[in-house]
């Protein structure tokens, strides 16, 4: 009872905290402090509830223990990260990426290639990653090849469509421009064309970089070398050990949210320009 009572005061505490912050001129400290303090309300509230009502930790871990593991855990969920998202997530985001921008240019430059492509690149979307990655794990071996080789397959058509959308944004009037300057395919590629999309390839790039980390995880569920996020998770759920599956959760999404932070100011950078970008909106 203690317990919830406490996350109860906790909760209050919390909420009058964010509402007095709310009110607060806004700047860069406080759109920070408002989500870290909801956050850890939430795990706070998490370890009272747990404890509280206590739940079996083969159902639920309270989080205090799921730091106790992710701590004595570090070597092993090190080698885990570096297996999945850094061999299978980031070597297939990038190949995948990369692959679909330069077909992107291609429809671009040659439109009737629209037709063929896309509807193709549409059936690959569709397939179910469950299936592909098995024939992948059969195709490329049981390490970080053929999870690369999903991730691949599962970031091509956002990357793809959100870039051929992007290299068509702009106007007659302003192709019309280059053209009476002269202005042959590829400078109007990287003169006009390529600035234009800078926003919907980063939209691609952002999207994917989610995907990319499922698709890795969830590949490793069918073969894998004995470390990965997901062969991880597989084993420990196996087991019962619930803590150790929480801090491989734990790992999957500060890798998640890192990498898209880093797709995130690299865009606000490099779209500076961009009136989603500019801090008056």
């Amino acid at each position: 009872m203690v317990w919830l009572f406490a996350g109860l005061i906790g909760w209050l505490v919390a909420w009058r905290v964010n509402v007095w912050l709310s009110s607060l001129p806004p700047s860069r400290a406080i759109s920070l402090a408002v989500p870290t303090i909801f956050g850890l309300t939430l795990i706070f509230i998490w370890e009272c509830l747990v404890r509280g009502f206590e739940i079996n930790p083969v159902l639920l871990p309270a989080p205090s223990v799921i730091a106790v593991t992710f701590a004595t855990s570090i070597p092993t969920l090190w080698a885990d990260f570096v297996q999945t998202a850094i061999k299978g997530a980031l070597s297939g985001y990038i190949i995948g990426c990369g692959a679909a921008f330069l077909t992107a240019v291609a429809i671009d430059r040659f439109p009737f290639l629209q037709r063929g492509l896309l509807p193709v690149g549409n059936f690959v979307a569709a397939l179910p990653i469950i299936g592909m990655a098995p024939i992948m794990v059969m195709w490329f071996g049981f390490d970080w090849q053929s999870k690369a080789a999903v991730v691949v397959i599962m970031v091509f058509f956002p990357m793809l469509v959100n870039t051929v959308e992007g290299l068509q944004a702009t106007n007659h009037m302003q192709r019309d421009l280059m053209r009476t300057y002269a202005a042959n395919y590829p400078q109007t590629l990287m003169k006009l064309r390529l600035p234009a999309a800078m926003p919907f390839i980063f939209n691609g790039l952002k999207i994917s970089t989610t995907l990319a980390l499922i698709g890795a995880i969830v590949a490793e569920f069918f073969g894998s070398p004995i470390k990965g996020m997901g062969f991880r998770i597989s084993t420990e759920v196996g087991r019962l050990a619930l803590d150790m599956v929480w801090a491989e959760i734990v790992v999957a999404a500060l890798a998640g949210s890192l990498f898209y932070g880093g797709v995130a100011l690299l865009e606000k950078a490099v779209t500076f320009w961009h009136p989603s970008q500019r801090k008056d909106r």
